[in-house]
């Protein structure tokens, strides 16, 4: 997210598990035609620190496979995500850079494919394969007809609750509607006393944007006509309600109004203390037990609210993806192999048991032993399958400030939700329009 690190991993690592090196998912892919040359391929695969010693290990291990014919350095990149995206954007536009492999940010595939930085995958990565993926992870790589990236791992909003207090206060089920949540929120706070009944990220950044995003999916509403990209739509009623409901839980009491001003943290660290019944964040919330007073035994989740009974519960997608640099032509079948393996389900189930981070592989989400130590996956299956992509267009890091910034007013009530999708409505058709 923007303003936050990429890997808030943390206590995950405390959840074990066996590492192993496995085969690659996709088939095998020749290699660059270095070892012809007299040495191994020379790859350079760009991503960001992580505190997990798992990628480390399975890029040692891959060299090791590979020794002769390929060989990967890791070149490490900024931990926060505009200025990864920045370092990138600064390489593509200067002829490319020597960066060979990618890891991106689920926002990014869009803008990179228009601009011919990356490559289209779409001969290498077949929709018999792809079918082995989740569908948002999948859908994010996806622009104009053609596939662009490989997802790795994946992330999801979902509804964080203190199951213990609703128990207290009568309550046997998590709420199913937003309406629901500020009813339950406001009695069991008052029950128990906590300070807060519903916290979430609602400052100006971009997971404001995602938050925002999620109230207006979850009342019927969306930014860009699903037909036509270039066809702004966010100024719908169902926008607005969904804005509403945002700003109600401020004006009800339901939020503190400091929320206007929470990203991830604020949020975590206030609900981890005791101090809300309710929280939207990330499932790497589940690895930080143990640093606060609240337990995990106290804790459950469930998938967000929605406006009423009947609708499909909608999450905003994260994650990473793994891309082929356009400018590596000479090294594309290499850098091919290096995401074959990363993407195998023994490597993605690796990184889940001994990283917490969330597998992109259906089949994964029946593993017992992942089922078993790493209890978000299990608690949060339903969230995690019913994600879906910020919007996807080339443009979307110009319009996401945008949406930041009135979705942040909205939420302050510096401005009505009318007033908030009016103003995105021209502001999002210009950069469309200008782009094009």
């Amino acid at each position: 997210m923007r303003g936050r690190a990429l890997f808030s991993r943390r206590e995950f690592l405390r959840l074990g598990g066996a590492g192993v090196a496995g085969a690659a998912l996709l088939g095998v892919a020749g290699c660059g035609g270095g070892g012809e040359q007299g040495g191994p391929v020379q790859l350079v695969f760009s991503h960001g620190p992580e505190q997990s010693g798992v990628l480390r290990e399975q890029l040692d291990a891959f060299n090791r496979r590979h020794e002769g014919e390929i060989r990967v350095e890791w070149r490490e990149m900024p931990a926060q995500t505009e200025q990864y995206f920045d370092r990138l954007r600064t390489q593509f536009q200067a002829g490319g850079g020597d960066i060979d492999t990618i890891s991106g940010d689920v926002i990014w595939p869009a803008q990179f494919a228009a601009n011919g930085w990356i490559v289209d995958l779409s001969d290498r990565f077949p929709e018999s394969e792809r079918e082995k993926f989740l569908d948002g992870p999948i859908n994010s790589n996806v622009y104009e007809g053609a596939i662009y990236g490989v997802p790795w791992f994946t992330d999801a909003g979902m509804l964080y609750y203190r199951k213990d207090l609703l128990q207290k206060s009568g309550y046997s089920e998590p709420p199913r509607t937003w309406d629901e949540l500020k009813e339950m929120a406001l009695r069991v706070k008052q029950d128990s006393g906590t300070k807060f009944g519903f916290v979430f990220q609602g400052a100006n950044y971009e997971g404001g944007v995602v938050n925002g995003l999620e109230y207006i999916w979850t009342h019927g509403g969306d930014v860009l006509d699903p037909e036509d990209p270039t066809k702004v739509i966010i100024d719908s009623p169902e926008s607005v309600a969904g804005l509403k409901t945002e700003r109600s839980m401020v004006e009800e009491g339901v939020a503190p109004e400091a929320v206007v001003n929470y990203a991830e943290m604020e949020s975590h660290t206030a609900f981890l203390n005791g101090d809300a019944v309710f929280m939207r964040n990330w499932p790497y919330v589940f690895g930080l037990f143990g640093q606060f007073p609240v337990k995990p035994e106290q804790v459950d989740v469930a998938p967000l609210p929605v406006d009423r009974e009947g609708r499909q519960s909608t999450s905003s997608l994260g994650g990473w993806n793994l891309f082929i640099n356009a400018a590596s032509e000479d090294e594309a079948d290499a850098a091919w192999t290096l995401i074959e393996y990363l993407a195998a389900p023994e490597q993605q189930k690796q990184r889940a048991l001994e990283g917490g981070y969330l597998p992109t592989l259906e089949e994964l989400y029946e593993d017992q032993e992942i089922l078993d130590k790493v209890p978000v996956i299990a608690l949060g299956k339903e969230a995690i399958r019913n994600t879906r992509p910020r919007p996807v267009s080339p443009y979307y890091s110009d319009m996401s400030l945008r949406m930041a910034e009135q979705f942040n007013a909205s939420l302050k009530g510096e401005v009505s939700p009318e007033e908030a999708v009016g103003t995105l409505r021209e502001e999002l058709q210009n950069i469309v329009e200008q782009g094009s």
